[in-house]
């Protein structure tokens, strides 16, 4: 069935009606950035007349295939994927007027792969339960979304630093001129995101052109740590065109070369997310942590959190066993690496050392840039709220533990997709569990507080307390979770 004719700033849309809910697919935020429009800040789309179906998603952003290494050996066709690739989607109760509480998702995918139309992002969900609009969408990943030219082709090139977050900023500016039609509120938007997509919100956080896009935001598994600086990113840039053959007096012919060459040439470069963002002086004038510690994100409430076990999804998906990298722990602790080593270990029931060393990579990379990023907000927060996921996969033997990603089922109530039940199993304690997260991310998509009669008391995020709430069986407030490990990251990150 059709749903409602709806009339955007550039033309009539036509979705359907699914399971009750309206859903517009494939809407243009942007127009393609094709040509001349490579590497260049998103333009506005072009208007058309008529009305403009919009009931299948568009094409993904261009990736490698595989580009997350298969994703637990999935065997699933990719979905079409090219440079054309500026849409977004929208779930709502009804195009009827009403100023409904918006959710704005920024996808994760190591800024190299994923999409706005991945089967979790179902926001029918969030529609159904919390009388929620919701938006997806897709941004320029890889090269065409982080290359950094600043430094070797100069202004006379007028290439844009970041395009990916760019066109971030172009999809919250097309909500706030746009979703009122569709049932949604412009001035009560949750900007969340996991992965690359919550460590994007670290930076938004810090941006003055993203100021007052969105009122909330919630961050899972990502903060505000992962950016280049202009010379990693000139470095990375040197490596790219070196793959592709071109001197730096050649960077035009980056307009004309098939997406699959500069995908090829991608893959040969970018080696552990450093085609993420870079601090280009404008767009993101310095590091993000430093932004959001003089103000550039006052007054926004923040829902910020971990799983418990993130490092180990990224050794499993290598085939590789976890052992400890002890040159590594020295680099990081130096004399006090057996200490901080012995203080891991014992922490854990298991008594693993493998999954000690997990514990610190996971500290390393996604737990302590959260807290870093709640405690250079609180000054100037009205709201900060902590978690942590702890529910621990049953699948592969138990290997997975509370892993990177696990928890995004659980938000959006989406155990039933078949990559959910990979991790899942069926196991009888999900579906308590996301009742209980999908009801609290709920509440704080509604009024910016996640307290709901499901949970204990739970207090904002401080200092002196670091009170934080643990998902699992049951929900349980800590103090302080894993303190003893925290205090050796004061110095360091």
């Amino acid at each position: 069935m059709a749903a409602a004719i709806v009339e955007t700033r550039y033309g009539k849309v036509e979705g359907l009606t699914q399971e009750g809910m309206q859903v517009w697919k494939g809407i243009p935020y942007a127009r393609p950035p094709l040509g001349s429009l490579r590497l260049r800040a998103p333009q506005p789309p072009q208007a058309w007349s008529g009305v403009r179906e919009a009931k299948e998603f568009s094409a993904i952003a261009a990736q490698p295939v595989n580009a997350m290494g298969g994703f637990l050996g999935r065997n699933a066709t990719p979905p079409p994927s090219g440079e054309d690739c500026l849409y977004l989607n929208i779930w709502s109760p009804a195009a009827d007027g009403q100023k409904r509480p918006v959710l704005v998702w920024i996808h994760g995918g190591a800024f190299i792969a994923g999409s706005g139309a991945d089967p979790w992002y179902d926001g029918a969900s969030f529609a159904r339960n919390g009388d929620v609009v919701v938006v997806t969408f897709n941004y320029r990943l890889g090269m065409p979304g982080f290359l950094y030219l600043d430094e070797l082709g100069g202004k006379d090139y007028g290439y844009s630093a970041n395009c990916g977050l760019l066109d971030q900023i172009a999809a919250l500016e097309w909500v706030c001129d746009n979703i009122e039609q569709f049932g949604g509120d412009p001035a009560n938007v949750t900007l969340a995101g996991e992965s690359a997509g919550a460590m994007s919100i670290g930076i938004l956080l810090a941006m003055p052109r993203a100021r007052g896009l969105f009122q909330r935001a919630i961050l899972e598994s990502g903060a505000a740590h992962n950016i280049q600086t202009p010379e990693e990113a000139t470095s990375q840039a040197r490596a790219f065109l070196e793959q592709l053959g071109l001197r730096e007096n050649q960077l035009a012919e980056l307009e004309n070369l098939p997406v699959d060459k500069i995908l090829e040439a991608q893959q040969l470069s970018i080696r552990n997310m450093r085609g993420a963002p870079v601090i280009d002086g404008h767009l993101v004038p310095g590091k993000p942590l430093d932004q959001i510690a003089s103000g550039s994100a006052a007054q926004v409430p923040l829902l910020i959190g971990t799983n418990r076990d993130e490092a180990r999804l990224f050794t499993f998906m290598s085939g590789r066993q976890p052992t400890v990298n002890q040159q590594e722990q020295e680099h990081l602790f130096g004399s006090r690496a057996l200490e901080v080593f012995a203080t891991y270990l014992q922490a854990r029931d298991d008594h693993s050392e493998a999954n000690a060393w997990m514990d610190i990579v996971t500290d390393r990379v996604f737990r302590i840039p959260a807290l870093r990023l709640a405690e250079k907000q609180l000054p100037h927060a009205p709201a900060i709220w902590m978690y942590r996921f702890d529910w621990p996969s049953p699948a592969f033997g138990g290997r997975l533990g509370a892993c990177h990603a696990l928890e995004i089922p659980f938000v959006w109530h989406s155990l039933h997709i078949e990559l959910s039940q990979l991790f899942i199993e069926e196991s009888p304690a999900a579906s308590p569990i996301a009742d209980t997260m999908h009801a609290v991310w709920t509440a704080f998509i509604r009024d910016g507080n996640p307290q709901t009669d499901a949970l204990p008391d739970w207090p904002r995020y401080q200092l002196d307390e670091r009170l934080t709430m643990l998902f699992n069986e049951q929900q349980q407030l800590a103090y302080d979770p894993q303190g003893a490990e925290r205090q050796y990251w004061d110095d360091i990150l």
